[in-house]
């Protein structure tokens, strides 16, 4: 029997409690890193009660959360027990303030396309009205003798040279839908609101970071894995390899995902 020891002192740790749930479902750190996209080391680390591989207090409650889940037991105790061993939860914190610091930064700005359209028009007009006046001056104009003259067989190529190509057709969503075989695509539309994402390739080189507003939409290809970061993911709706997936996330909450060539499994 302890002497001046609480109940609290004697209860296993939160990585005992984890590692005893998987080792009781018969689940090895690998299956459960592939079920939970938590990467292998930080499943070690957590196991070990080793939080400082999680990055901060946030990621560490969502890990601690779904790898309860992955291996059958209640995350509940095991969350209120770090917030007690680690001060406390902390006051919930809007996700756009958050991440206010990453959308100044990363957010490019946008070209004026209307500026652009104006002064293009405005050189058209001023280009016709030189040509009237010029061919007012100088008699009929080059036009109007072609009309009036015999139609010769040099003519006739040069106004089919002057045809404009047709424009290619826009992408549509159905190129989603038909996703390569060969790549991983990860689509993300921001369909409840705002929210701060980032996504990185299998090299870990960032492909965006920043805010994606309520109505857009980022598509991301890699040829073997792509790494997101969702910070607002309730406000999420997403597609990998043109299956959406149907995760249940709340608004506000932080979602760490990984996706690869053959996912999802099922969608």
């Amino acid at each position: 029997m302890s002497i001046g020891n609480s109940p609290e002192d004697d209860r296993p740790s939160i990585g005992r409690v984890l590692q005893q749930a998987r080792l009781s479902a018969g689940l090895t750190v690998e299956e459960v890193s592939t079920s939970t996209r938590v990467r292998i080391p930080i499943v070690h680390a957590i196991e070990q009660d080793d939080f400082s591989r999680c990055g901060g207090d946030v990621y560490a409650r969502g890990h601690i959360r779904t790898l309860a889940r992955a291996v059958g037991t209640d995350p509940e105790p095991l969350i209120a027990q770090y917030d007690a061993e680690h001060g406390g939860r902390p006051a919930p914190t809007p996700a756009a303030p958050l991440f206010e610091a990453e959308r100044i930064r990363s957010e490019p700005r946008r070209p004026n396309w209307t500026a652009a359209m104006v002064a293009a028009i405005v050189a058209v007009v001023g280009f016709v009205g030189f040509t009237f006046f010029k061919g007012g001056d100088d008699g009929p104009s080059t036009a109007g003798r072609v009309a009036e003259g015999p139609t010769s067989d040099k003519i006739a190529p040069k106004s089919s040279a002057s045809k404009p190509a047709d424009p290619k057709p826009a992408p549509s969503e159905s190129a989603i839908a038909a996703a390569p075989q060969d790549k991983v695509t990860v689509k993300l539309s921001a369909t409840q609101g705002k929210s701060w994402i980032s996504a990185k390739d299998h090299n870990g080189r960032a492909l965006f970071d920043g805010t994606l507003q309520q109505g857009e939409s980022k598509t991301f290809q890699d040829k073997e894995r792509v790494d997101l970061i969702l910070g607002n993911a309730g406000s999420i709706e997403l597609f990998v390899n043109g299956k959406k997936v149907e995760d249940q996330f709340k608004p506000g909450q932080v979602e760490r995902l990984s996706y690869t060539k053959g996912d999802p499994e099922v969608g």
